[in-house]
């Protein structure tokens, strides 16, 4: 009996060690940032194509994304940057909201230009503002104006007094700009941040931020509905497991680049990593 029973016991073990790979239906909430599309879709192929899940990602815009997981609407979202740039999206939501582990240490965030452009500060930036007019005004060429970084630079704006508008786009109307500045070798002036496979394309540079509106280094967490560790702890334990740094995010995104597909390229990084993100899927085992 004792024999019958350990094997029953071990059996159930294994059952319930597996019950992540059946019918886990997961939502995540994503935006429109390379290195966010980068991830949850190398996740997407991950847990779907070995683990068994049904993943939607949803893109939406950052205040939704606080809300639709205080809300329930999200299971999880793989970016958020702290102390500092996402805090203010946070604040509302603490208690609603779980924040993990960090996945990727040391960001940067700020104005950026090409390394040809003879300016190294935003100070400097004040008085070369004609210098970088877009569209016939002096212009910092910016993301969706509901991210962190676009008011940022509206605060940086304010704060170094320039005399240059932001102008809101998108995360590839931004580089297209960029790119085509970059080729005819002209100033422009852009919000970046790292990672982004920019810097591994393009010779670029940080303008100095001696008043720190941007703030200090941030580093990245994945965060979640309330209670979603309990709902599933073997893919929280993948998830805090989960670690990259400048070589392999930033090879990730830059695949996706060559391939001009983010499916595409993440399945093919995939590939290439294996070993990498079997380390991660051990920690759940």
């Amino acid at each position: 009996m004792k024999k019958i029973s350990s094997t029953l016991l071990g059996l159930s073990m294994a059952l319930a060690a597996s019950a992540h790979a059946n019918d886990k239906q997961l939502v995540i909430g994503t935006n429109n940032w390379a290195e966010n599309i980068a991830v949850a879709n190398m996740w997407k192929i991950v847990l779907e194509e070995e683990h068994g899940y049904e993943i939607e990602l949803t893109d939406v815009g950052k205040s939704v994304l606080y809300s639709g997981l205080a809300n329930n609407d999200f299971d999880i979202s793989l970016e958020i940057w702290l102390p500092t740039t996402d805090k203010d999206f946070l604040a509302p939501y603490k208690d609603e909201i779980d924040v993990h582990d960090v996945w990727y240490e040391g960001t940067g965030l700020g104005i950026v230009v090409p390394s040809y452009v003879e300016i190294d500060t935003i100070d400097a930036l004040r008085d070369s503002a004609e210098q970088f007019s877009y569209q016939g005004r002096p212009t910092i060429i910016g993301i969706d104006s509901g991210s962190a970084i676009a008011g940022l630079t509206d605060d940086a704006i304010d704060a170094y007094d320039l005399p240059m508008r932001q102008l809101y786009s998108s995360d590839p109307a931004m580089m297209a700009a960029l790119d085509d500045a970059y080729q005819r070798e002209e100033p422009i002036a852009v919000t970046l941040w790292s990672p982004h496979w920019a810097f591994a394309e393009y010779d670029l540079k940080y303008l100095e931020d001696t008043q720190g509106v941007y703030g200090e280094s941030d580093d990245i967490f994945w965060f979640s509905r309330k209670g979603f560790a309990e709902d599933d702890p073997w893919l929280t334990q993948v998830l805090n497991e989960w670690h990259m740094d400048d070589d392999t995010l930033g090879g990730l995104m830059a695949t996706i680049e060559q391939q001009g597909d983010p499916v595409e390229g993440a399945r093919t990084w995939i590939g290439e990593n294996r070993e990498l993100i079997d380390t991660w899927l051990a920690a759940g085992e």
